[in-house]
């Protein structure tokens, strides 16, 4: 047995995403409000779904943590002390922040809400880390451009709580604190309105010939300069658990049902399975196929063991790549009969061979043979976006299941 099992922190976009995050696994997650958060685009909460996010973590006995972590301006500093009581009056289990101007206005406001310190902080030396607990934080989450060997000294030097993602998105910037989106499109990525340009194609232009576009390659479509590699650290899961980080952090509250759903699950498998036996543990090939079979882009180690090179770019495209497309949602199973009742995601349609995951239960494929509109006609197809059909199980099925098709 390990001796401190890391938490498992996924992202949560909106409530449905929330959800599934928990029952597949989470031990806690991340969201946003609908101001003071990095991702205006992300679904994100309003203050009533704040409240309930609240009340379903809790009764699973798991933690939900709110994004504060804008570097604001003067007069996005109004409303703050309004928002930072109703985030206590709720049970927030913690905020995130970046700022040190929101961090002391929140110790000064609610100070018995604990927070924690943003990876937009830029956390990268142990005299940081050990700064932000000396003020009063109770957990850092550290750069992304931190290197196992540097995590391990932090922790030698610092018990406050530390963080550290493992999987996701990289961002060209030094932990996201990027301009490019201010010029190109004047939406502020420091303010939760990035616009990611660094996934745009570009070539170059010298000054004394202007309009004549070179490409960054010897290749006609230019090239994708700033587009990094996605983070995967699961294959080193050992490595990150015996580094004595505190919650291990997946990057994606923008991300899709499906990629919230397997990745965490995947995750989870893999902690479990190292805190179980650490000296046995292996890596399992399911557990790396799962995390093809969402949407992402090719996989680095990114700062973790050695500085990136030019092989942790995608030049070519900014495209992403899966091997299993999201169909449908279990809403609920009939023992009796054997029906599920399904919210179409995608187009499906009979003869098609279809993969089950579920929240708790084995991993299953089947035909889809059987399949109904809601009021009980046969159907050959449902192609109707969110089209509520019932299907015909081979084998018991949860609710919140994930059904996909191979692409």
């Amino acid at each position: 047995m390990c001796k401190n099992k890391p938490e498992l922190l996924a992202p949560a976009g909106n409530m449905e995403k929330l959800k599934i995050a928990l029952l597949y696994g989470a031990d806690a997650v991340y969201l946003g409000g609908q101001t003071f958060g990095l991702r205006a685009f992300g679904g994100n909460f309003s203050r009533e779904e704040l409240r309930e996010a609240m009340v379903f973590t809790h009764q699973l006995g798991k933690k939900a943590y709110v994004t504060v972590n804008i570097f604001p301006h003067n007069d996005d500093l109004v409303a703050l002390p309004d928002y930072l009581r109703y985030l206590n009056e709720i049970h927030t289990d913690a905020i995130l922040v970046a700022d040190l101007g929101v961090f002391s206005l929140a110790r000064k406001i609610v100070p018995d809400l604990p927070i924690h310190i943003s990876t937009q902080a830029n956390s990268t030396n142990w005299a940081t880390v050990a700064a932000w607990e000396n003020l009063g934080a109770e957990r850092v989450v550290l750069a992304r451009e931190m290197s196992l060997q540097e995590i391990r000294e932090i922790r030698a030097h610092c018990p406050v709580e530390l963080e550290m993602f493992v999987h996701g998105a990289m961002c060209i910037s030094y932990s996201g604190r990027c301009l490019m989106s201010n010029y190109f499109t004047g939406r502020d990525a420091n303010r939760g309105s990035c616009a990611q340009a660094c996934r745009w194609k570009y070539s170059l232009m010298e000054e004394t010939r202007p309009g004549q576009y070179f490409p960054v390659e010897e290749d006609a479509r230019g090239t994708y300069i700033f587009n990094s590699k996605d983070m995967c650290l699961l294959p080193h899961i050992a490595d990150v658990i015996s580094s004595g980080v505190n919650s291990l952090k997946i990057e994606g509250r923008m991300k899709s049902v499906h990629y919230a759903a397997s990745v965490t699950k995947a995750y989870r498998q893999a902690i479990d399975g190292y805190c179980a036996d650490p000296e046995h543990f292996q890596v399992q090939p399911e557990w790396l196929a799962e995390l093809d079979k969402v949407s992402h882009r090719a996989y680095t180690t990114g700062f973790y063991y050695q500085q990136p090179s030019a092989e942790d770019q995608i030049y070519g495209s900014s495209s992403y790549m899966q091997t299993s497309d999201f169909v449908g949602l279990v809403q609920s199973y009939d023992a009796a009969t054997g029906w599920a009742v399904v919210e179409q995601r995608n187009h499906m349609k009979c003869g098609q061979e279809i993969e089950l995951l579920q929240p708790n239960g084995p991993l299953y494929r089947q035909k889809l043979l059987d399949m109904t509109d809601a009021d009980g006609n046969p159907i050959d197809a449902a192609p109707h976006p969110q089209q509520i059909v019932r299907i015909r199980m081979q084998q018991p099925v949860e609710p919140y299941s994930i059904l996909r098709r191979d692409v």
